[in-house]
C-alpha cells in the first residue's frame, strides 16, 4: 500500500464527522486500528471509513461497542448475527409503540381543556404508567421488559 492511498487520522475524522478522540477510543476497544504512523499522525487504510459507517448504524439502532466488536471477524470482516439483528429489530419495534404512545399523550396533554393536567383522566394514565416503570426514558430499559 502506498502513503497515498491512506489517510491521516483528521482525514478520517473529517470524512467520518467524529473527533479523532473517537478514533482514539475506537482504536482502544479494538474497533479499528491504524495501519501505522506518519510522523506523530495515525494513517488509516481508506476501508475505515466502511467500518466507521457500520459502528455509527450499529450504535444508531442501540447496539453497545461491546456488542458491535462482536459483529466483525478477526480479519476486520463483517460477521453480523441475524438473530441479533432480529431481536434489536424487535426491541425498536417496541419502543417506537412506547414512544407512539408518550407523543400522543403529551400531545394530548398540552391541549386538554382540564383546569390542571392532573384533572385530566389521559394525562393521569401517564403518570400511573410512568410511576409503575411503563414509560421509559429513552435508552432506559424498563425492569422485566
Amino acid at each position: 500500500m502506498t502513503e497515498k492511498t491512506e489517510l491521516d487520522i483528521a482525514e478520517v475524522a473529517r470524512r467520518a464527522g467524529v473527533p479523532a478522540s473517537t478514533l482514539r477510543f475506537y482504536e482502544e476497544k479494538g474497533l479499528i486500528s491504524p495501519t501505522g504512523r506518519r510522523g506523530l499522525r495515525r494513517q488509516y487504510d481508506p476501508g475505515v471509513l466502511e467500518r466507521l459507517a457500520l459502528i455509527a448504524l450499529g450504535r444508531t439502532a442501540g447496539f453497545s461497542l461491546d456488542e458491535i466488536a462482536q459483529m466483525f471477524a478477526p480479519d476486520g470482516r463483517p460477521r453480523i448475527d441475524r438473530r441479533k439483528l432480529a431481536a434489536k429489530a424487535d426491541e425498536l419495534e417496541h419502543r417506537i409503540r412506547e414512544l407512539g404512545v408518550l407523543r400522543d399523550s403529551l400531545r394530548h396533554a398540552a391541549a386538554c381543556p382540564a383546569p390542571s393536567h392532573l384533572e385530566c383522566p389521559t394525562f393521569r394514565r401517564l403518570l400511573d404508567a410512568a410511576a409503575s416503570g411503563g414509560v421509559a426514558a429513552p435508552g432506559r430499559r424498563v425492569p422485566g421488559r
